[in-house]
Formats: C-alpha cells, sequence, structure tokens
C-alpha cells in the first residue's frame, strides 16, 4: 500500500500533537493560580493599580467596582484617562469622589511622536504611583476581591520582579466562544509556563541567557512588576512603538536576568476583551502580526502549520469515508480526537463552554482570515484602527 502524501501530512499531525499535549500536561500543573490570601504570608508591599482608559464607558465602573472592596490594607487606584471621547473621565471622577481619594483620575497628556498609546498611558501612570508593586489593569477587567493580596503573596513567594495573570476569559457571542479560546490553546499547547520562571534545566549552560528572551510571554490585561524593576528596564519608554508592548516588556525582563512569573486567573481575575465579531477581528488584527515580531516567513510557516494540523484531518476523514481510504480514516480520527481532547480540558479548565471544543477547525479558518488581511496590511503599509486611533 502505497504512503500518499496525505498520510505523511496526518502523521506529522499526530507527531505534533502528541508532543504538545504533554506541554498541556506540564501546564496544567506548572500554570498555578496565584498564592492564596493567607495571613500568614502578609508581608504586605503598598500596589499601585495603574489603569489607563480610553474610551471605556462600558467597562470602567465594573473594574473600580471589584477594587473598592479588596482585602489588600495597602493600595492607591489611579486611573488614566487617555483623551476618550466618551463619558469614561465623567464616571471616573463619581467613583472618586465616593471613595474620598483613593481612586485618582489624571487626565492623559497628548501622545507624543514614535509612542504608541498604551505604552504613553502606562508610562504616565508610572510616574504618578506612589506604590513598590505596579499593577496594569486594562479597563474591560474585573477582580477578585482578594486578588491583590494575592499579588503581594506571589511576589514574595516567589521573589518575583514581574508576574502576568492570564485572566478567564467572558464569552458572550458565538465568535468570542468560538475564535478566543484558540489564544489560550497556542499559549498552553506551546510554551511550557515553567521556563518563563526560570530556565530550562536540560538547556545548556552557555545558552540559557541566550534563550531567554524565548521563553518570555505576558499579558497585558494584568501585568503588575516591582517598581524597582520597572524603573531599572527602562519602563514602558523601553517599548513605546511596540503594539505588543506587554510581551516586549516580559523580553526585556528576561534579558536582564530579572525573574517573571505566569499565573492562572481563573479564580482571581476575569475579562471581556470584545463584544462583538467586528470589535474582535479590529482587536485581534492591530496586534497578530506583531505577534511574529513582523516576520511574514515566521508568519506565514505559522499558518501552513495550523492548516496541516487542524484543517487538513477534518477534510481528510470526510475524503476518506468517500473514497474508502482506511489508513486516512485510522488517522484522521487519531487525530481529530486528540484536538478535541486538548479543547475539552482547556475548556474545563478555563470555564468555558465544552461544545465550542467542537468549532475548533471553524476559529483556525477564522485566524487564517485574519493572517491573510494582516499580509495585506504589511505589504500595503496599512494601519488598523483601535479607539479612533491608528495603530
Amino acid at each position: 500500500m502505497a504512503v500518499t502524501t496525505l498520510t505523511w501530512l496526518l502523521l506529522f499531525s499526530v507527531v505534533y500533537l502528541i508532543f504538545t499535549s504533554f506541554i498541556l500536561i506540564r501546564n496544567r500543573k506548572d500554570l498555578t493560580v496565584l498564592e492564596p490570601s493567607s495571613p500568614v504570608k502578609n508581608m504586605n508591599k503598598k500596589i499601585s493599580v495603574c489603569i489607563p482608559a480610553r474610551n471605556e464607558e462600558k467597562n470602567i465602573a465594573t473594574l473600580l467596582e471589584t477594587l473598592i472592596g479588596q482585602t489588600h490594607n495597602d493600595f492607591e487606584i489611579r486611573v488614566l484617562d487617555d483623551q476618550s471621547e466618551d463619558k469614561t473621565a465623567e464616571i471616573v471622577q463619581k467613583y472618586e469622589q465616593k471613595t474620598h481619594g483613593q481612586i485618582i483620575l489624571h487626565a492623559g497628556k497628548p501622545k507624543p511622536a514614535g509612542w504608541l498609546g498604551k505604552p504613553w498611558a502606562c508610562m504616565q501612570l508610572a510616574e504618578y504611583a506612589a506604590g513598590d508593586i505596579l499593577l496594569f489593569l486594562d479597563a474591560d477587567t474585573s477582580l477578585h476581591k482578594e486578588t491583590l493580596q494575592r499579588v503581594s503573596n506571589s511576589f514574595n513567594t516567589f521573589k518575583l520582579d514581574m508576574c502576568t495573570v492570564w485572566p478567564r476569559q467572558k464569552l458572550g457571542t458565538i465568535m468570542e466562544n468560538v475564535v478566543i479560546p484558540l489564544i489560550y490553546y497556542t499559549l498552553v499547547t506551546l510554551l511550557p509556563a515553567i521556563y518563563v520562571y526560570r530556565d530550562p534545566k536540560w538547556l545548556p549552560k552557555v545558552l540559557k541567557k541566550q534563550m531567554r528572551p524565548a521563553f518570555a510571554a505576558a499579558n497585558g490585561q494584568c501585568i503588575a512588576i516591582s517598581k524597582e524593576a520597572y524603573t531599572l528596564v527602562g519602563g514602558h519608554e523601553a517599548v513605546k512603538n511596540n503594539v505588543v508592548e506587554d510581551v516586549g516588556l516580559a523580553k526585556i525582563v528576561k534579558t536582564r536576568g530579572l525573574t517573571l512569573r505566569m499565573f492562572n486567573g481563573v479564580d482571581s481575575v476575569s475579562c471581556r476583551m470584545y463584544r462583538s465579531a467586528g470589535e474582535m477581528f479590529s482587536g485581534l488584527r492591530k496586534n497578530f502580526l506583531a505577534g511574529f515580531n513582523y516576520s511574514l516567513v515566521k508568519f506565514i510557516s505559522a499558518a501552513v502549520l495550523h492548516l496541516i494540523v487542524f484543517i487538513v484531518p477534518f477534510i481528510a476523514i470526510i475524503y476518506s469515508l468517500a473514497a474508502g481510504k482506511s489508513e486516512i480514516l485510522f488517522l484522521s480520527v487519531i487525530t481529530i480526537s486528540i484536538i478535541l481532547l486538548h479543547r475539552l480540558w482547556i475548556s474545563n479548565w478555563f470555564a468555558w463552554n465544552p461544545l465550542y471544543a467542537f468549532t475548533h477547525p471553524i476559529g483556525v479558518a477564522w485566524f487564517q482570515v485574519l493572517g491573510f488581511v494582516k499580509i495585506l496590511d504589511h505589504i500595503f503599509q496599512r494601519k488598523s484602527d483601535w479607539k479612533g486611533r491608528k495603530v
């Protein structure tokens, strides 16, 4: 029986998925939640909660409500109104009065040339902040009442300079449920979380320092960094024109030999990233290619890999049934079964609707379309619109 190209592609997919299964299993253990809020560990440091807010009238009140009742005993809340065109500032002002100064509103200064909006807003907040730890939060997040205390405990327990929390993503529309989980799928099946925190033991000593940035990752929705480390790495000025400023900051932290750790925020931080398919497409469009450092070779290679592993098996199973190809059918079933097991496990882990695990190829196809648009953007030097600004 001849071994066809399709057979080789399916064999490759099976090997790839088995390899990523080991990473997923390890991450289930190593991508831990924040340290518990235990009185024994309360070596508290002052936390400055820094919230850049541009046109966030739909979200900001929810976040501020979850911050007011925090159990941590030493924190301040600073919100920067980044020249919003809606009622963001008005809403924050009401909370500022209500909390008698615990919440402080700052008016954002005009963005200088060479800066992107979010890094500039974060840099201004850092200059105002009085805390030992700077906690940068996106305005569409919300926190459990013990989250600040747990961030403080995690810094103490793991001797951290910086940490990032991957929130539980709240998914509303059908397309949110189809698309957003794939971001986390990529994270937990490709990046061993423990190597963000420490060097791989199997890596030759001579390569450890050089390879540290390759294991850097962060989620800008929730990043905490000590004021000392922030100053040492140059703050957001060091990533002032970086669309993925969160990962850029993490890379610099790792390069400088500082300690970074990722946490699973399923029980501490939640976020509703987007509220419509159009908003989601625009939001992900602005930084999709930037995540590959604008390398079309890496970008297209990743697209081809995803087509082979996540699209071809679903086409192959239909072909095998029509053509009576038993070996193709067997390999297709194995491949699809592993994908679905991955997705069902991740859905349980992050408290998502498990039925959407079966839409995996649709989500992958959506990202292929987005990728094609980004290639055209890159070729024709088109910028994306986000919150009234070109990015």
